[in-house]
């Protein structure tokens, strides 16, 4: 079933974005050679607890941290390790929530570390992109298809593939709620589109085939060929006025 906010309800859920927005940008700035995915989930357990809100991700389902971060070939889902340290020219991939006055703010952004390849920079770019040309299509009147074919047309345009097996989704009270936002699909197609829906858009995008596998963690997400993979998320209100973005830190 499909929830439809409030304005009352769409400023909070802008208050938990801001805050999940801002853990983000934080956890970005500490992506550098040498510091440990651990560290950085740890700057944004702390700065979400500093404003009076909780990690959405700490406990969920049973995952152990406050944020996702995956590396490279990690699709979605990598669980943070003291272990596992950064290095030149990875491409890092950090997906935080934050829950806060009883709702859910969720965003996600891919960070390079240090100088990247060029191959790398231009799935970056092609990811990000997608993504707002996804929002764009986030329009009262539109379909959850039209979102779907916005990000799947520009990706395989570029030669890249979109992830199938996992999708965005709506947010709010809870952090997963109906509908599902898939990266692909077809023009006028599936849900329509209401003023005072809050969807989460989340393009995963491979450098290969769209095909991807859980390793034994049941968690962490990769790709099956081993390629890089990129990912890039806003939550979204629709409204009359055009979609707005809530996990905006201004």
């Amino acid at each position: 079933m499909i929830v439809l906010k409030t304005a009352e309800e769409l400023k909070k859920m802008r208050a938990a974005g801001r805050i999940s927005q801002r853990a983000l940008l934080k956890a970005g700035e500490a992506v550098e050679p040498g510091v440990s995915t651990l560290e950085i989930d740890s700057i944004v357990r702390k700065y979400i607890e500093e404003q009076g809100a909780a990690p959405s991700f700490l406990g969920y389902g049973g995952f152990p941290a406050s944020a996702c971060i995956s590396v490279n070939n990690v699709v979605i889902h990598g669980i943070p390790s003291e272990k596992q340290i950064l290095k030149q020219g990875d491409i890092v991939s950090i997906d935080v929530g934050a829950y806060f006055m009883g709702y859910h703010g969720d965003n996600a952004w891919t960070f390079a570390c240090g100088d990247i390849s060029e191959e790398a920079q231009r799935l970056l770019d092609t990811t990000k992109e997608s993504l707002f040309e996804g929002i764009k299509a986030a329009k009262a009147g539109n379909r959850i298809g039209d979102i779907g074919y916005a990000v799947q047309s520009y990706v395989e345009l570029r030669s890249y593939s979109v992830v199938r097996d996992f999708t965005g989704h709506g947010v709010g009270a809870k952090l997963h709620e109906d509908p599902s936002v898939a990266n692909y699909g077809s023009q006028g197609k599936g849900a329509k589109l209401m003023p005072g829906m809050a969807i989460a858009i989340e393009p995963m995008v491979n450098a290969g085939s769209y095909r991807v596998r859980i390793l034994r963690d049941k968690w962490t997400t990769v790709t099956a060929d081993g390629k890089l993979s990129a990912h890039f998320e806003h939550t979204v209100a629709i409204t009359a006025n055009g979609p707005v973005i809530l996990t905006d830190a201004d």
